[in-house]
């Protein structure tokens, strides 16, 4: 079977981000938002599209 090399390091990355923080969802996102602060990038949040009423 065919294997992504970067998918598999993007997998293996992530597990290791989860296990640091001992696979608390709450934890882990903490920490994507601190990190996302600290880049100095700017980020934007979208709202979902509303559904038409038919």
């Amino acid at each position: 079977m065919w294997q992504d090399e970067i998918l598999e390091e993007l997998h293996r990355i992530r597990e290791e981000h989860a296990k640091s923080f001992n696979y608390d969802m709450k934890a882990i996102c903490e920490d994507w938002r601190r990190q996302q602060a600290e880049s100095g990038r700017k980020f934007v949040t979208l709202t979902p599209a509303q559904q038409s009423k038919k």
